[in-house]
């Protein structure tokens, strides 16, 4: 059974804000070159993937990129988005959690985003993805 899990009220507007965001790096509207990957995420962002394997910020941007830049590369895919959480770790640092299912829901993750709001940009710190055994 999934926690029930309440956003702070003060929070609301950066949850929403943060959720325009995610799935990272899949939303074209937020970019998709090497440059744009790069102004969303700070210089030692890293990831853990859904295999539990841990990448680099470097890995991350050349794989995504690669995917754009596929004329093949089916863009919009079929992914839902539930169960949104945010909570302000640090000043101005925030923790997104929130349930990805990918593909008609046949696989399901659970994915956390630390956030972070600098000089009035949002930055990606670390991400994970771990995958939901039905």
């Amino acid at each position: 059974m999934e926690p029930h899990l309440t956003t702070n009220p003060k929070l609301l507007s950066v949850l929403e804000v943060l959720k325009q965001r995610e799935p990272i790096f899949h939303r074209p509207e937020c970019g998709t070159s090497h440059a744009d990957f790069e102004n969303m995420t700070v210089d030692d962002f890293w990831e853990v993937g859904a295999s539990g394997k841990t990448y680099s910020r470097e890995c991350v941007i050349s794989t995504v990129v690669k995917r754009y830049e596929d004329p093949n590369y089916v863009k919009e895919d079929i992914w839902k988005t539930t169960n949104f959480h945010c909570r302000e770790i640090a000043p101005d640092n925030y923790l997104l959690t929130y349930t990805l299912f990918q593909g008609h829901e046949q696989r399901k993750t659970r994915r956390v985003t630390l956030w972070r709001y600098s000089e009035g940009n949002w930055k990606i710190i670390y991400h994970q993805g771990t995958v939901v055994q039905r």
